[in-house]
């Protein structure tokens, strides 16, 4: 057993539910990420920069997907307890799935977009 489903391990059934169906979402929409656990969360990253995490706790499930994945969504999870780059979701709610994949898409475009921008500038001059 890998450390991610170890950590969806030690949750009762129905929150491993949850986490399984937010682990499945982040490898359908980013399935070059790599997964790992930091700062004891399952971790996700693209381009070697951090997409998202997420965690369970005892009245929520809190996803992280920086500040500009909020940002960027923040009219939908305006509703939800939130933080800098940081909201959570009441277990007693239904989870917003198809939110979470959209903010997950999100976040692969703007890494590769950032990568991109990286790459451009470490270029070497042209020739005239």
């Amino acid at each position: 057993m890998d450390e991610v489903e170890n950590y969806i391990a030690q949750f009762p059934e129905e929150i491993q539910d949850i986490l399984r169906k937010i682990r499945e979402l982040v490898k359908a929409h980013a399935p070059e990420a790599e997964e790992s656990m930091a700062y004891g969360l399952p971790a996700y990253k693209t381009h070697k920069k951090p997409l998202v995490y997420f965690a369970a706790f005892k009245n929520h499930i809190g996803f992280y997907a920086t500040p500009s994945g909020h940002t960027e969504f923040q009219q939908e999870l305006s509703h939800y307890k939130q933080g800098k780059g940081s909201v959570q979701f009441p277990l007693d709610q239904a989870i917003p799935y198809e939110l979470i994949g959209k903010i997950v898409k999100f976040r692969v475009e703007e890494n590769k977009n950032q990568d991109r921008r990286r790459s451009r500038t470490n270029q070497p001059p042209r020739k005239a």
